[in-house]
C-alpha cells in the first residue's frame, strides 16, 4: 500500500484521523533506501503511516530530538525464546527473535504455546531436523530446545546414519512441519555428523521445492582434515548447488574456527556463481552450546579445535575442564548443561581479532546472536518474570548485548563500516534471507510507509553492550524506546513490564 493509500484511510469525514504514535525529529535511518535525515514518523494500528513533516494529532508523542531511529533488529538465530530472553534483548535493540538453527517440532504446537503465553518480542522457528531424527530414531520425545537436544544425547543413536526407513519418517515430519508454516528447515549437522547425504539432499531439495531457506550448523568443526570446517563448507556448497537449496550458514565465526579466511573465499566464490548461500555471525570468539555435544568428547579434541580442554567452561558454575575423563563425566551427569568455549582470544591476540573480522564484516552477512537460554546456578532454565534477571541468572553475553556490541566497536569506535551499513546487517540484510518465504518479513527491516511499526530510537553516543564473561545478565545501553508493532516495550529507557506485543513470524499456509 502506498503512503498516499495509507493517508486517504487515515482521512474521514471530520479531517485527518488521531495517530497512534508520532516520533519526533529524531535521524531516521532506513538501510533499504539510503534515508538518513532528522524527521517524523507517525504510526497507526502497528503500521508506518507517515514519515516526514507531520502536524497531526496523535494519542502518545516521542521526542526523539538528538537519536538515531531505526528498524528493529532481526536475530535470525535466538535460542531463548522465553520472556526473560526477550526482554534482555529488548535492551539489544531486536524486536523479532526467530529460532532458526535448531528449529521446533511439532511446529504448529509451539507456534500455539508461545500465543498462549505471549511474547515481548515477534517470534518463529524453522522445522526441526533434529527432533526429527531424534523422534524418528529413538522414539524419544524432547522438548524442542538447545537443551532437550543434549539430553536427547545420552542415547546417540540418532546422531549417526538413518535407515531408509527412518529417513522416510524424517523427511515426512520436517515436511509436515514446513506444512504447519515453519520458516525453512533448522539444519544443525554438527550434532549428527553422521547423517548421509542422500538424507541430507532430499531435505535440500525439499526445502528448495517450497522455496525455503535451511539453516546450517556445518557438519564438521576442526581445524584439520579429515572432516575440517573446510570439508564441512565443500559439502554444504555441494548441497546449494545441486539441490537448489538456499543453505544459510549459522555463526559463520565459530564454526570456521582458525580458517575463516578460506572459508569466506568458498563461500564467495559460490555467490559469485549464483548459488544461495548466505551467512550470520556474532561479535565474541567464545561460542556456547551443550555439553553434550559429540565433537568434546573426540579425542582429538585439542588437535581439531586448536585449544585445550580448559577452554570449555559449564555456564552454570564456571568451572573448566582439565581433561578428557573430567568432561566425559560431565556429559554422563547432564549432557544437557550450557558450556562457554573460548575459540579464539580477541583480547591479546591480533591475528585472532582479524579472524573475527573477517566473519563479522563479511559482504552481506547478517548479525545474528545464536543467544542462548538464561541459566540459574542450580542448572536449571530461568522463565520467570523478574526484572531485572535474578543475579544467578548467566547466559553467554552475546544473550545480552550482540547488536549494541557490533554497532558501538565495529561502527562507532572502529568505524570500518558506516552506521546506515551496520544497521542494514542487523535490519535488512536478515529480512531479505527469509522474505522469499515469509512475505510478513518485507514490512520488517525498513522505516518505509507501509511497514510495520518494529522500531528503535536510541542514543548513537551512549549506545553500549554491558555483558562481558563475569557479569552476563547486565543490559546493554543506549536504546530509550523500543516499540513492536507501535506498542512500547522499552520508554524513556526502562522496561514496560507487562508489554506482550509480540506476533508470530511464519510462512502462509494453504
Amino acid at each position: 500500500m502506498s503512503r498516499c493509500d495509507f493517508q486517504n484511510r487515515l482521512r474521514g469525514a471530520k479531517g485527518p484521523s488521531m495517530f497512534d504514535l508520532k516520533i519526533m525529529g529524531g535521524r531516521v535511518i532506513d538501510p533499504e533506501t539510503s534515508r538518513d535525515e532528522v524527521t517524523d514518523v507517525a504510526i497507526k494500528d502497528g503500521t508506518i503511516v507517515a514519515i516526514g513533516s507531520i502536524s497531526g494529532p496523535a494519542k502518545k508523542t516521542v521526542n526523539a530530538e538528538g537519536l538515531v531511529v531505526t528498524p528493529g533488529f532481526i536475530d535470525l538465530h535466538g535460542h531463548g525464546q522465553s520472556i526473560p530472553a526477550d526482554r534482555m534483548q529488548a535492551y539489544d535493540g531486536v524486536t523479532t527473535s526467530l529460532e532458526l538453527e535448531i528449529g521446533v517440532l511439532p511446529v504448529a504446537r509451539w507456534y500455539d504455546e508461545q500465543a498462549a503465553a505471549g511474547r515481548v518480542l515477534n517470534y518463529g522457528a524453522s522445522t526441526g531436523w533434529i527432533f526429527g531424527r531424534i523422534a524418528a530414531m529413538t522414539s524419544q520425545q524432547t522438548e524442542s530446545t538447545i537443551e532437550g537436544m543434549g539430553l536427547a544425547m545420552r542415547d546417540p543413536r540418532w546422531t549417526g546414519t538413518a535407515s531408509p526407513q527412518e529417513t522416510v519418517e524424517i523427511v515426512d515430519r520436517v515436511r509436515a512441519g514446513l506444512e504447519q508454516g515453519a520458516l525453512g528447515i533448522g539444519f544443525p549437522n554438527g550434532y549428527a555428523p553422521g547423517a548421509g547425504m542422500k538424507e541430507l539432499s532430499e531435505l535440500c531439495s525439499l526445502a528448495a521445492s517450497v522455496g525455503t531457506p535451511t539453516f546450517t550448523h556445518i557438519a564438521f568443526m576442526s581445524n584439520i582434515d579429515p572432516m575440517s570446517s573446510i570439508d564441512a563448507y565443500t559439502r554444504l556448497i555441494g548441497l546449494a548447488g545441486s539441490t537448489g537449496a538456499h543453505m544459510h550458514i549459522c555463526h559463520f565465526n565459530s564454526t570456521s574456527l582458525l580458517d575463516v579466511e578460506r572459508a569466506a573465499g568458498l563461500v564467495r566464490n559460490a555467490q559469485a556463481q549464483g548459488l544461495k548461500v548466505t551467512v550470520e555471525a556474532y561479535p565474541y570468539g567464545t561460542g556456547s552450546t551443550v555439553i553434550g555435544a559429540g565433537f568434546f568428547s573426540d579425542p582429538a579434541f585439542p588437535e581439531r579445535f586448536g585449544t585445550d580442554y580448559n577452554a570449555i567452561e559449564l555456564v552454570a558454575s564456571r568451572h573448566r575442564f582439565r581433561d578428557r575423563e573430567e568432561l566425559l563425566q560431565a556429559q554422563q551427569d547432564n549432557s544437557g548443561a550450557l558450556v562457554l568455549i573460548h575459540f579464539l582470544d580477541v583480547t591479546a591476540n591480533e591475528r585472532h581479532r582479524e579472524l573475527l573480522d573477517v566473519s563479522i564484516m563479511y559482504p552481506g552477512g547478517a548479525i545474528a546472536s545464536d543467544a542462548v537460554p538464561w541459566t540459574l546456578t542450580n542448572g536449571s532454565t530461568y522463565v520467570g518474570d523478574a526484572w531485572p534477571l535474578p543475579d544467578d541468572a548467566v547466559s553467554h553475553p552475546r544473550s545480552s548485548g550482540t547488536f549494541t556490541k557490533f554497532l558501538k566497536e565495529w561502527v562507532r569506535e572502529r568505524q570500518v563500516i558506516s552506521l546506515s551499513e551496520g544497521l542494514r546487517k542487523c535490519t535488512l540484510i536478515p529480512a531479505q534471507i527469509l522474505e522469499g518465504c515469509a512475505p510478513a518479513m518485507r514490512k520488517k527491516g525498513r522505516i518505509q510507509v507501509g511497514c510495520d511499526a518494529d522500531i528503535g530510537v536510541f542514543d548513537y553516543e551512549s549506545l553500549t553492550d554491558r555483558a562481558d564473561f563475569f557479569r552476563m545478565n547486565a543490559a546493554s545501553e543506549g536504546f530509550r524506546h523500543l516499540f513492536v508493532f507501535g506498542e512500547a516495550v522499552i520508554a524513556n529507557g526502562d522496561l514496560v513490564k507487562d508489554a506482550r506485543p509480540g506476533r508470530p513470524v511464519r510462512r502462509p499456509t494453504l
